[in-house]
């Protein structure tokens, strides 16, 4: 770490020089590059590897869908655009959007149908803080919604590739760490880290969540659990498995005794209140208590069915049929190669005896997307928040050699841009 001493300049022989009377004075600040303080120089290599994989991935994205360019002929809120880049402020994005520009009017609309959508769709669906942030970037910097819902999400993918180079690197070391970063830029679903979506965001929160657990900063973990259930309702996983680690350490005397109790207590009772806050909101201002419930239920068709609907989806997929709801062929094909890898990545994480928070935040990570109602083909997308899945495949590929590693994540580069952009945004719905 540097010291007030690094920072002095001094009138030694390695200090600056002296100016000579008459002459021009030197300027020991302008220096080129700045010299990045020795915390941040371990985060280099991941980002640059995060950035770059990410940059090739999105132009082969822009170059297949110019090249079809069947998103010029779609509405504009269903992933159509004059551009290729407005496809990606589409679906969800543009929901975003509206709630940024307009906030929200919370209403249950009930509508005259006996349907799988019985009540009118509503942007209080969609959590505050995403939205909140585009509207403070596009007030502040002046670059309209669109512009400043990218920036958010491209500097909030960032810090998230950041936050799991944290956790994998604590637990496997910095080239593992390394690994997972780029790792995370090219799974599948890793399409919507640089659109109009919140996931970005989510991961970011959550990594560092589950990283100041693992170091003892519970105050940390329970304010950004808390931030978390301002983005989210899937942050309920997050919310658990923090307080799941905090009531297990102060259930053990020995552990007890190292983090004391205060720490531990205030994360387990704050990181809760910004997910029960909002959704006590939505039910006083439409004045039905379980109004958001009803909203994901009847109006996206989205509720916990204990996995009814993944068994049917994978009952129809493998015996070649599409006779269930939200059927997208290619999509539900390749996020049911996802699930029957579950297991096997489940387990090598497993091997590698992670802490309690990355285990409870995974497996209910993965019961609650398999176990919802939802679109299937979307599973590559839900998922992409288990970071901690990357643990044992980066601690592999860890072991290989520059020479095969730049192979891989060029390949992967590449192809990302066709099943975790291209597959996602315009042969299925985000």
């Amino acid at each position: 770490m540097d010291t007030a001493a690094d920072d002095t300049v001094t009138d030694g022989s390695d200090g600056a020089r002296t100016a000579r009377p008459g002459g021009p004075r030197e300027r020991p600040w302008a220096t080129w590059p700045p010299r990045l303080p020795d915390g941040a120089r371990p985060y280099l290599a991941p980002l640059l590897l995060y950035g770059v994989t990410k940059l090739v991935g999105l132009g082969v994205f822009a170059a297949l869908l110019t090249y079809a360019g069947d998103f010029r002929e779609k509405n504009p809120r269903f992933g159509g655009g004059a551009h290729w880049w407005d496809v990606l402020a589409t679906w969800d994005g543009w929901w975003y959007l509206q709630v940024a520009e307009h906030g929200y009017h919370p209403s249950l609309v009930r509508l005259d149908s006996d349907g799988l959508f019985t009540v009118q769709q509503n942007s209080v669906a969609f959590f505050p803080l995403y939205p909140a942030l585009i509207r403070m970037v596009s007030e502040s910097t002046g670059l309209g919604l669109y512009g400043s819902g990218i920036l958010v999400s491209v500097v909030s993918s960032f810090i998230a590739a950041a936050g799991i180079y944290a956790v994998i690197s604590l637990l496997a070391g910095a080239r593992a760490g390394t690994i997972a970063a780029g790792l995370w830029a090219v799974a599948p679903g890793a399409g919507v880290e640089w659109a109009v979506y919140s996931e970005s965001l989510f991961v970011a929160i959550a990594a560092w969540a589950c990283y100041a657990v693992m170091t003892r900063r519970w105050v940390v973990a329970g304010l950004l659990a808390f931030t978390a259930g301002l983005n989210r309702p899937t942050s309920a996983v997050l919310i658990g498995a923090v307080g799941l680690a905090a009531l297990v350490t102060l259930a053990r005397p020995e552990s007890r005794r190292e983090h004391g109790i205060r720490g531990p207590v205030y994360a387990m009772l704050v990181a809760p209140l910004g997910l029960l806050g909002y959704i006590a909101w939505v039910g006083w201002s439409t004045g039905e208590a379980t109004a958001y419930f009803t909203l994901q239920r009847e109006g996206w068709a989205h509720f916990f069915d204990y996995g009814a609907y993944t068994l049917d989806v994978l009952r129809n997929l493998t015996v070649g049929k599409g006779d269930y709801h939200f059927a997208f062929s290619t999509p539900d094909l390749l996020s049911l190669q996802l699930v029957l890898a579950l297991p096997f990545l489940i387990a090598l994480m497993l091997r590698k005896r992670p802490p309690l928070v990355l285990v409870a935040y995974t497996l209910a990570s993965i019961i609650t997307v398999l176990g919802t109602q939802q679109m299937f083909g979307n599973t590559m997308r839900y998922l992409l928040p288990a970071f901690p899945l990357l643990l044992a495949p980066a601690a592999a590929l860890s072991r290989l050699k520059l020479p095969s590693l730049a192979v891989f994540f060029t390949t992967a580069a590449l192809a990302s841009g066709w099943y975790a952009h291209y597959v996602i945004f315009e042969l299925g719905v985000p």
